[in-house]
């Protein structure tokens, strides 16, 4: 926990059917008035519906590891071209500023809200790892994350999700040619980047290494050409994500995929993102733990 985190709320702190309302309405299963007709009757005294949407709002400022002005990395923004897709897709590619050599690579897949500051920062945490990330934006074609989480979602319900899943193999495979890399790619995303780090291990076979954090599984008909070895990560409380994990974990298994899924106890999804109060310090240091395990023994080899 670092010095900001002192005294801020956690899950615990709110009613899990809030919790569960909150993940509803995140993932545009409900609109902000659904969310604050739904979770008004749990609201405490003197605590409204809204005070409580806004708790569980992102904090960008208040989380935020490594600063973007920080000497020890390089940060630039990129256009990455994506024929199939969109044309085009912005990123932001993140390395050590003083590097010994080639280094790996690690693809950084967004949550539905677009490359916004938090998956910037875990960039620039990887930098300094020393990797070199690349963060792929899906609302380039929607003029990139709009500085507010609400307009961000309004605008990820406008993609074509088909194009943006090519946009994403075109940036994966800009990434494993990208200048000072070692040729040897990895990726990690976050709820839709999760899926997206799924999607990828079936369309990218030069794909090494795969941390899917709370994602949707990938087409089970294609598993059987993942190549990528996974670190597969849940959260306890997620029923909606959960519940696909059986058959893909079965079709895992008959596909000789090598792989380890964890399940956090206690945690809501979303626990890896310390923005939130459904940010879990303890089992999102242990999960960050076993991805970059993954990432320093398979990509730097």
């Amino acid at each position: 926990m670092h010095p900001k985190d002192k005294g801020r709320l956690t899950a615990a702190d709110f009613h899990p059917d809030v919790l569960r309302l909150f993940d509803q309405y995140v993932h545009g299963l409900i609109d902000r008035r659904g969310f604050l007709d739904r979770a008004g009757r749990y609201a405490a005294a003197g605590t409204s519906a809204a005070a409580m949407l806004a708790a569980l709002s992102p904090d960008f400022a208040m989380a935020q590891k490594v600063k973007p002005d920080d000497a020890r990395i390089r940060i630039e923004r990129v256009v990455i071209d994506s024929p199939t897709g969109n044309g085009r897709i912005n990123a932001y590619v993140t390395r050590p500023a003083q590097a010994s050599g080639t280094l790996p690579v690690v693809l950084v897949a967004h949550e539905n809200r677009g490359l916004n500051p938090h998956i910037e920062d875990v960039a620039r945490r990887l930098a300094l790892e020393n990797f070199i990330a690349v963060a792929p934006d899906a609302l380039t074609t929607q003029g990139g994350y709009p500085g507010d989480e609400d307009k961000a979602r309004e605008a990820f319900t406008k993609l074509d999700l088909r194009k943006v899943a090519d946009d994403f193999v075109a940036s994966a495979r800009w990434a494993r040619g990208v200048a000072g890399g070692n040729g040897r790619l990895g990726a990690v995303g976050f709820c839709y980047g999760g899926g997206v780090v799924n999607m990828l291990a079936t369309r990218v076979p030069e794909l090494v290494a795969g941390a899917p954090f709370y994602g949707p599984a990938p087409a089970l008909d294609a598993v059987g050409a993942i190549k990528a070895e996974l670190c597969i990560v849940f959260a306890s409380n997620d029923e909606r994500i959960n519940a696909g994990w059986p058959p893909y974990k079965d079709t895992l298994e008959v596909a000789g995929v090598k792989f380890q899924a964890y399940t956090y106890p206690g945690t809501q999804h979303g626990f890896h993102n310390d923005t939130t109060p459904r940010f879990d310090d303890n089992a999102a240091r242990q999960a960050w733990g076993r991805t970059l395990e993954l990432f320093n023994r398979t990509l730097r080899g």
